[in-house]
Parts: C-alpha cells; structure tokens; sequence
C-alpha cells in the first residue's frame, strides 16, 4: 500500500498491516460516529494501536480521513468491456457505488468542507484523491487510441488538459449528482453522461484527426 503519510519522518519503519487497520477503523469510526465525534484516540482503540503510532503516521484527523477515503477510491479499476463508451460506464458505476458508501460520503464532504480554510489539506487532497485518480483517465484513453476510438494526441501540454478536463467532467458531475443533489446515478443517468462525455471528445477532433 502506498505510503500516505507526510514524507520524512524520522522513527521506526511503518507497518503496512498497522496502516491498513487504522484506516479500516477510520472508516468504521466514520459510518458509526460520524466526522464530529471522531476523534484520533477512538481510531487507535479500534485498530489495536497505541496512540503514539497514530501520531507519528498522521498529523491530525484530516489528514487521516483523507487517506481513509483515498484508500476506497483506490479500489476503482477501469474494466476492459471492448469499446470506450462502455469502459466509461463501468468505471463511473463504480465510483457512484463507492459514494454511495456512507464512510465515503461523510468523510469526503468533511475534508472538502474543512479544506476550504486550510490549503494544506487541500492540497493533500488533490495529491492523495484527484491526482491517483487520474490514472483512470490516463489508462482510458490509451486504450481507446489503440482501438482506433480516439486520436494520438501529439502535444504533451494539450493531451495534460485533456485529462484533467475529462476527469474534472466525471468526478464533477457524480459528486454532485449523488452528494449534493442526492440523485442517484443509476444506469440510465451514467448512460447520458457518457454521451455528452463522448460528444465532448468528439467536437475536439477535427476532419484531419487532430485537434478541431
């Protein structure tokens, strides 16, 4: 498991089996207590931890909620189901069901809320969710430019915007759609995001293949 923690610490080497059961018991702590009346001190009790090891992994709750979610965004895989469209359906599926998660939903939104006042957090956000995220994008449309779905794109910079547009487009709209709105985002809803998401890649090629 990636090490999520701030780098440079010095002390004795991190367990990965600790890691994993503090955040197992961040989320458990989340569903059952929920952001408020979590505190680090509960975490370390349920993970079978003294509290010494919590703090030297983790500054403060934030941080640890993040990683605590960053850990279930983690789990999302890009299936292989032949054509874009439905590759992009099935990974958008996935990532509605992980917010439907109720640990997903209350410590997302808190850290987003918390953020707002603290850049550090923020930013540690955007390396530990948005950033390993975009992979996602990444691996999509590579696939699709080997199917012939989707032109090369020879421009480092451009092809950079892209991703992040594309994937500020999916998450945007799911997050909204199932934690602000309180929709679901069912088959037919991720159906007609794909469409617009696909009509959207479209009109950025021109009659030549490149850019229009």
């Amino acid at each position: 498991m990636p090490n999520r923690s701030p780098a440079g610490r010095a002390g004795r080497p991190r367990s990965a089996a600790a890691d994993a059961a503090i955040l197992a018991a961040t989320r458990e702590a989340l569903v059952e207590l929920g952001w408020s009346k979590l505190t680090l001190g509960d975490v370390a009790t349920r993970a079978g931890v003294a509290k010494t090891t919590l703090y030297r992994r983790w500054a403060g709750k934030n941080e640890l909620v993040v990683d605590a979610v960053a850990e279930l965004f983690d789990e999302l895989r890009l299936p292989d189901r032949g054509c874009l469209a439905a590759d992009i359906e099935g990974v958008v599926l996935q990532f509605a069901a992980i917010l439907d998660r109720p640990e997903a939903r209350s410590g997302l939104m808190a850290v987003v809320a918390e953020s707002t006042r603290d850049p550090a957090l923020r930013e540690r956000i955007r390396c530990s969710i948005v950033a390993r995220q975009k992979r996602l994008v990444l691996e999509g449309r590579a696939r699709a430019q080997a199917r012939g779905e989707l032109p090369p794109e020879p421009d480092p910079e451009q092809a950079a915007r892209a991703v992040d547009l594309i994937f500020d487009v999916v998450a945007g709209a799911v997050v909204h759609r199932t934690l602000v709105s309180a929709e679901p985002a069912d088959e037919e809803w991720v159906r007609g995001l794909t469409r617009v998401l696909l009509q959207g890649l479209a009109s950025r090629t021109g009659p030549d293949g490149g850019p229009a």
